[in-house]
């Protein structure tokens, strides 16, 4: 599903393999030890190779870590894209701790990150559905509504991509993008 805004930018969901979609910026659903992980963590350090790791030490050394709620980047490694937007979502507890605004800064920040380096498209998994628990159609909301309202009013990046890890993730981001009604524009196919 592809959804044209009135100012040229896009967003588009579709299932995949989130390390084989060439874009400028790959979004990582990261931990706060930026040690790597399981997941979608763990394919893009096998896919990028040991200079993404490579930088998330001297980051470490620096600062400790990153924040719930916060990214960095990195290089991209061998994957093909400049950067990795290595993006730390909320663990869900009960919906009512917090998650859904850690949850939406995540995406804010790698959105950020793009727009200060003047990306032109970043592609996105769903952040927090897997080993953090969080449900994938309460994430699918928030994550569309961040990202659309980022895209509405800013130059960069011009095309978003979700992509989601098989089909019940895919359909769960539609219902939202059509819940969140737009896919009722011009373009939306």
């Amino acid at each position: 599903m592809v959804h044209e805004l009135p100012n040229g930018n896009r967003l588009q969901l579709l299932a995949g393999d989130i390390t084989k979609v060439p874009v400028d910026a790959i979004a990582n659903a990261a931990n706060s030890g930026l040690r790597g992980g399981g997941g979608v963590d763990g394919a893009i350090h096998r896919a990028g190779g040991p200079a993404i790791m490579s930088e998330l030490d001297a980051i470490r050394a620096r600062q400790g870590g990153c924040a719930t709620g916060s990214a960095v980047a990195t290089t991209a490694g061998s994957l093909p894209a400049k950067y990795v937007l290595h993006a730390v979502g909320p663990v869900y507890r009960d919906g009512k701790s917090g998650e859904p605004e850690l949850l939406a800064s995540s995406y804010r920040a790698c959105l950020r990150l793009a727009e200060e380096r003047a990306l032109d498209s970043l592609s996105f998994p769903s952040i927090s559905t897997g080993v953090y628990g969080y449900p994938v159609e309460d994430a699918a909301e928030i994550a569309l509504a961040t990202v659309l309202e980022h895209l509405r009013s800013h130059r960069h990046p011009r095309q978003v991509i979700f992509v989601l890890f098989g089909d019940e993730a895919l359909h769960a981001y539609e219902r939202s993008l059509r819940h969140l009604g737009a896919a009722h524009g011009p373009d939306a196919r």
